[in-house]
C-alpha cells in the first residue's frame, strides 16, 4: 500500500482499464453492484474537505497521500442484490425476500473482489494505490456527490504514482502469519 504520491496526473483510458478490469471480479448471480466514484483535480480537493479538517491535516502523518491524484469510492448496492435474487432463475433461494435473509452480504463481497482487483491491477501498470477508511465526513461527501442512501461505502482508494521516499506504515514490520498456521487441513 502506497502512502506517498507525486501528483501527476492519471490519463482517463488507464483509469477507465483498471475500472474495467475490477468490475470483471465475481459478482454473485452476476448481479454487478458495484460502483466507483472517480475523483480527479479539485474534485480530490473536496474530497479531502470533506474527510479530513484542515486543523487534523497539519499533525496528519500522511501528508502526501493528500498528494494522490485519483481518489475512488468504491459503492455497493445491496437492493440490487435482493432484486436479483427474486428474478425467476434464483428466486428459490428465498434470497429475494429482503436484505435481512442474506447469511452473507454478498454485496460487500462482491465489491471487495471488485476493490482488490483494482489494486492488483493498479500494481501491474506501474502504479500506488492504498485502500483506506472514510473515518469521517461520509454524510457530507456522499450529499455532495448525490450518492443515493442506499449505497454502502466500501471504503477510498488513493490511486497515482508512488514517491520513491514513501514511509511505510507501522504495520508493515508485523511478520506474517505462517502458512502452517493458516491452513487447517481437513478439520480446525
Amino acid at each position: 500500500m502506497t502512502r506517498a504520491f507525486l501528483p501527476q496526473p492519471i490519463g482517463e483510458d488507464v483509469l477507465h482499464s483498471l475500472i474495467d478490469l475490477a468490475l470483471r471480479a465475481p459478482s454473485a448471480g452476476k448481479t454487478q453492484g458495484t460502483h466507483f466514484v472517480v475523483l480527479t483535480g479539485e474534485d480530490v480537493a473536496a474530497f479531502w474537505n470533506d474527510t479530513l479538517l484542515n486543523e487534523k491535516r497539519t499533525t496528519f502523518r500522511w501528508k502526501h497521500l493528500l498528494d494522490a491524484p485519483v481518489i475512488i469510492l468504491p459503492f455497493v448496492d445491496p437492493l440490487a442484490y435482493v432484486a436479483r435474487y427474486a428474478e425467476a432463475d434464483k428466486a428459490a433461494t428465498g434470497l429475494g425476500e429482503g436484505l435481512d435473509v442474506w447469511p452473507t452480504p454478498y454485496w460487500t463481497v462482491d465489491g471487495s473482489f471488485a476493490v482488490m482487483s483494482l489494486l492488483l491491477a493498479a500494481h501491474d501498470v506501474g502504479l500506488g494505490a492504498l485502500f483506506f477508511a472514510v473515518f469521517n465526513g461520509e454524510q457530507q461527501l456522499r450529499t455532495r456527490l448525490g450518492v443515493p442512501e442506499h449505497m454502502q461505502l466500501l471504503g477510498a482508494i488513493a490511486l497515482g504514482h508512488a514517491a520513491q521516499d514513501g514511509e511505510k506504515g507501522r504495520s508493515s514490520v508485523r511478520p506474517r502469519m505462517p502458512l502452517q498456521e493458516a491452513i487447517h487441513q481437513s478439520h480446525w
